[in-house]
C-alpha cells in the first residue's frame, strides 16, 4: 500500500517524506519536482521566509540511477533559515493555531515546541511526495490540477472548460495562481489592503483530477470510499476547514430530480474507454458515486481560513502568568491560498495513487500498467 510520513520542524535542519508502497521501474525527474516546490513558495500574499528559502529535493533512498527500486523513497528539504535551538521561547498563544491546545497536550511551558511541527513548511515535505504520484499517474494519463477560485470573498463564477493543459499555461501566468483574469487584479488588490491593514486572507481552491477510469475507491468499508478518503487528506492541510466534493454545499439546496447526473450510453464509434461506454452530461457528483470513481472528472473544493498569525493581533492569555496579553506574532504570509492550491493538488496526487495502486497493484511499473490495460479492455466488453 502507497503512505508517506514526513518529519521535521519549521526551523529545524531539514523537512524529510518517507514513501512507502511506490512501484519500481519509473523515472523520477528531479526537475519536476523541485519546480513543484517552486510553485509552493509563489503567490502574492506570501511572507519573508520565501526570500530565504530556495527549496530543492535530495533524494536519499529508493532510487537508482534516477529509477525506482520498490524500496522506501526518502525525500530531504533542507531548511536556509535553520535555527530553531535560538528561537525565543513562545508564551502568547494565537488564536486559530495549534499554539494553546499543544502545550496543554503535551505538558509544555513554550508554544514553540508545538508551533514549529504545526507549521505549514510542513507542506513542502507533502509537495514533494504529491509530485512523486503525479509521475506516477502520467503513466496512466491522470492529471492533477489545482488552482485558485477565489480569495477574501472575490470568488469566480468561471468553470474548468479548457484542457487542463491551456489552464496550467493560465495558472502559471497568473500573481494568485487563478484562471479567471477577471477577478485577479480586485484579489490583489485586496491582499495589498490586508498586508497595510495587518491582517490576513483566506479562499477557496480547486483540485480538478482527470483521467481515471470508473471503479477506483471501494464502497464497501467506510474509509475505503474514495471520496471520504480525499475530504481526509485535504483536511489534514493546515488552515483547511471544509471540503466538498463536485457540487458540494450547494446540492442540499436543489431537488434529487436537479442534482443527480444522468446516465447515458454512447454506441460504439462513441465509447468512453475510462467508462466503458457509459457517459454523463453534468457532473454535480465531482466524479465519485457511493465512494467509488464514475469516469468522470474527480472536482474537490478546499476552503481555507486566514492565517492566524497576525502583526494586528488578537486578544489572549499568557501561559505561565494566565494575564491578558496580545497573541504573539511570527513571520508569516498575509495569504498563502496560491500556495496551499499546491499542496492541495499534491494531496489529491497522493490520495488517488494510493486508490489507484490499490486497485491495480504490481511491484513494478510494467506489472501495473499490465493490471491496468486488462482492466480497461474488460469493462469495454
Amino acid at each position: 500500500m502507497l503512505y508517506f510520513k514526513t518529519a521535521g520542524e519549521s526551523h529545524g535542519k531539514c523537512m524529510v517524506s518517507v514513501l512507502e508502497g511506490f512501484p519500481a521501474g519509473i523515472f523520477l525527474d528531479k526537475e519536476l519536482i523541485d519546480r513543484e516546490l517552486r510553485r509552493r513558495q509563489g503567490g502574492v500574499g506570501r511572507g519573508g521566509r520565501m526570500k530565504i528559502e530556495a527549496d530543492c529535493v535530495e533524494i536519499l533512498s529508493g532510487v537508482r540511477n534516477n529509477i525506482t527500486l520498490g524500496s522506501p523513497i526518502c525525500l530531504m528539504i533542507k531548511n536556509s533559515d535553520y535555527k530553531i535551538d535560538a528561537l525565543p521561547v513562545v508564551t502568547r498563544p494565537r488564536p486559530g493555531h495549534a499554539d494553546l491546545a499543544g502545550v496543554i497536550k503535551y505538558g509544555h511551558k513554550d508554544a514553540r515546541n508545538i508551533l514549529e511541527r504545526a507549521s505549514a513548511r510542513e507542506t513542502a515535505a507533502r509537495v514533494a511526495v504529491g509530485a512523486v504520484c503525479k509521475i506516477l499517474l502520467s503513466h496512466f494519463g491522470i492529471k492533477v490540477f489545482g488552482y485558485v477560485k477565489g480569495i477574501g470573498g472575490i470568488n469566480s463564477e468561471k468553470q474548468l472548460e479548457d484542457t487542463i493543459e491551456t489552464a496550467v499555461k493560465i495558472r502559471d501566468d497568473s500573481a494568485i495562481y487563478c484562471i479567471d483574469r477577471e477577478i485577479e487584479s480586485k484579489i490583489v488588490e485586496k491582499i495589498k489592503r490586508a498586508v497595510e491593514m495587518s491582517d490576513s486572507l483566506g479562499g477557496i481552491i480547486e483540485v480538478v483530477a482527470n483521467g481515471l477510469p470508473i471503479g477506483i475507491g471501494n464502497h464497501t468499508q467506510w474509509d475505503l470510499k474514495l471520496d471520504a478518503r480525499l475530504a481526509f487528506a485535504i483536511m489534514s492541510v493546515q488552515a483547511i476547514k471544509a471540503v466538498e466534493i463536485g457540487t458540494g454545499f450547494d446540492i442540499a439546496n436543489k431537488f434529487g430530480s436537479e442534482a443527480h447526473d444522468e446516465i447515458f450510453y454512447g454506441y460504439p464509434k462513441q465509447k468512453k474507454t475510462l467508462t466503458g461506454g457509459f457517459e454523463r452530461r453534468t457532473n454535480n457528483a465531482g466524479g465519485i458515486e457511493g465512494g467509488i470513481s464514475n469516469g468522470e472528472p474527480i472536482v474537490v473544493r478546499a476552503y481555507m481560513k486566514p492565517i492566524p498569525t497576525l502583526k494586528k493581533s488578537l486578544r489572549s492569555v499568557d501561559l505561565l502568568t494566565k494575564e491578558p496579553v496580545a497573541a504573539s506574532y511570527e513571520r508569516s504570509d498575509i495569504c498563502a491560498v496560491p500556495a496551499a492550491s499546491v499542496v492541495c493538488e499534491a494531496m489529491i496526487a497522493f490520495e488517488i495513487a494510493r486508490a489507484f495502486t490499490e486497485k491495480f497493484g504490481g511491484d513494478s511499473i510494467g506489472e501495473m500498467k499490465r493490471n491496468y490495460e486488462s482492466y480497461i479492455e474488460n469493462i469495454l466488453q
